[in-house]
């Protein structure tokens, strides 16, 4: 028998619908139009790339905003998890569950403190009930009163899920709720969402997330796509979509050179008769009336010719460029990455009893060895606390070891989820400059167009650019100066990242040559990678 907490409320059945819906933005931009769409007791998947309306939707689906144009019909109750938000001065766990003011009833009524009207509200199920939902996302034994800020991202996030299930909606709406989790947070709210009996909306990139879902809507400019079945489904479907488009494309580049050849032909058949007709007319051998009518017939047909020529160059350029349209939808972003010359044999990593302590003395991480030689790809993975990032800026050089050794001989950049490196107020030519200072202004606009930001593109400042854009530019910066690095060290490069801009870094980094390491909780990012090896760290103490 199923926990009560993971029970939708008996009273109702989760339904929302949209009709003809509109959403645009406070600038007026429009996200998306005459959309509608149903959501019931199944588990749908939300999936688009970033800035096409996907948390907006969501808001919808909640009630918080309400649609530029169309309706929305809702029956039962909706709980809605945001996205991670930072906790308030002096708030504790209760508070997070939303269950502090019905559990201060409690404990007056168990203090002899408690009013009539206590008396009357006073919730003997709660504590218990707190504690399923608790367990329910991975979180047994918290201390309910314990200090909200003292707990990680991801331990906030779970909490604020319990807090949903103590609700028991009839609906759950969560926005990437596996973001920033470690591989038994994740796995924790995967479970749950398989065990839920009510409906589900969930916004992620979280393969094995998706993988629970029981059909998955892509949003687009276009509209929404509704694919049944999980995300292994839908990704072949995408797969089929893409051959699909590409011998689309294929018959139609066909087509526009067939007929351009064929147009030419016309004008080259035209330009001979045109010819003859003029040796025929300078022979003077026929009445001039007669000239005239036929130099008339002949103006009218090539008239006639050339515009049937026209047309059906239009036409074919027309299908050509909508042949196009649909293969950049569906085709995966390119990122090219240079060579960076690592030999074979090099040493390119050798850490030896490594560790690190924070300023009071605590032992953070280690003691660690670690070696790395050639172009080899190695995974750090651990639950959240166990001192992955250290070790990274340990190797990149930004933190000096308390004890042990770390020698690095080769070039090396460190990309963050946060993309860190970039000035949220420069230009992207600005971040170009100051980390690549030896480059021309041509050198600086090739590198970012070899990453997609050609002409005014490059202009764009840093704070606008979504992640996966981000990610992109921060390559770009690093890729392409004098010296490519030949040690690529990433700290959870994918948690921003919408599926398209998580399969272009994929891509890129099966097309890099030199060593990667990486600190990531997605086995499917990893595994695409080429992951060889795995250093699992635990926490210190």
């Amino acid at each position: 028998m199923s926990s009560p907490s993971l029970a939708p409320s008996p009273s109702a059945s989760a339904s929302v619908t949209l009709d003809r819906v509109a959403a645009r933005t406070p600038d007026g931009h429009t996200l998306f139009s005459d959309l509608s769409l149903a959501f019931g007791r199944e588990r749908t998947g939300l999936v688009g790339r970033n800035g096409v309306g996907k948390t907006t939707l969501l808001r919808l689906v909640t009630g918080l905003v309400e649609p530029a144009e169309g309706a929305v019909a809702r029956a039962g109750k909706v709980g809605w998890l945001e996205q991670r938000r930072d906790p308030r001065p002096g708030e504790t766990v209760l508070d997070l569950l939303g269950a502090g003011p019905a559990m201060a009833v409690v404990r007056r009524v168990l203090a002899g403190e408690a009013t009539e009207d206590d008396l009357a509200a006073a919730d003997w199920t709660l504590e218990t009930r707190i504690e399923a939902a608790l367990a329910d996302v991975g979180l047994p034994g918290l201390d309910p009163d314990r200090a909200a800020a003292t707990l990680s991202g991801g331990e906030q996030t779970r909490a604020r899920l319990a807090a949903l299930l103590l609700e028991a909606p009839d609906l759950l709406v969560l926005d990437e709720p596996t973001n920033h989790l470690d591989a038994g947070g994740r796995a924790a709210i995967a479970d749950l969402l398989a065990r839920w009996k009510g409906g589900a909306v969930v916004v992620s990139h979280d393969r094995a997330l998706l993988r629970r879902m029981d059909r998955i809507v892509e949003l687009s400019g276009l509209g929404a796509a509704v694919y049944g079945g999980n995300y292994d489904l839908y990704a072949e479907r995408k797969a089929a979509e893409r051959a699909a488009a590409e011998r689309d494309l294929e018959v139609a580049e066909r087509s526009a050179s067939q007929i351009a050849r064929e147009s030419q032909k016309a004008v080259e058949k035209k330009a001979r008769r045109d010819k003859a007709g003029r040796a025929f007319a300078a022979r003077k051998s026929e009445p001039k009336i007669l000239l005239g009518a036929m130099a008339e017939r002949a103006e009218n047909s090539g008239a006639r010719e050339n515009l049937l020529a026209r047309r059906r160059a239009e036409a074919a350029e027309a299908e050509l460029n909508e042949a196009r349209e649909r293969v950049e939808r569906v085709r995966g972003m390119a990122i090219p990455m240079p060579s960076s010359g690592l030999a074979a044999g090099k040493t390119v990593l050798a850490l030896e009893d490594a560790a690190w302590d924070a300023p009071d003395g605590r032992r953070i991480l280690g003691p660690i060895s670690l070696r790395l030689t050639g172009p080899e790809r190695v995974a750090i993975t651990g639950p959240n606390g166990a001192g992955k990032t250290t070790l990274l800026r340990l190797i990149s050089g930004e933190l000096a070891p308390a004890m042990g050794r770390v020698d690095r001989p080769v070039t090396a950049a460190l990309l963050d989820q946060e993309t860190a490196l970039l000035r949220p107020d420069e230009t992207l030519i600005e971040a170009y400059r100051r980390l690549n200072p030896e480059a021309t202004p041509n050198e600086t606009h090739a590198a970012l167009a070899r990453f997609l930001f050609r002409n005014t593109a490059a202009q764009r400042i840093v704070a606008t650019l979504s992640g996966g854009e981000r990610l992109r530019a921060a390559l770009a910066c690093v890729m392409t100066g004098a010296r490519p690095p030949q040690l690529l060290i990433l700290d959870e490069p994918t948690n921003h990242l919408d599926l398209d801009a998580i399969a272009a870094v994929e891509a890129a980094l099966i097309g890099y040559d030199g060593a990667v390491i990486v600190v990531s909780h997605d086995p499917d990012f990893l595994n695409a990678i080429g992951v060889e090896r795995t250093l699992a760290l635990r926490p210190s103490g």
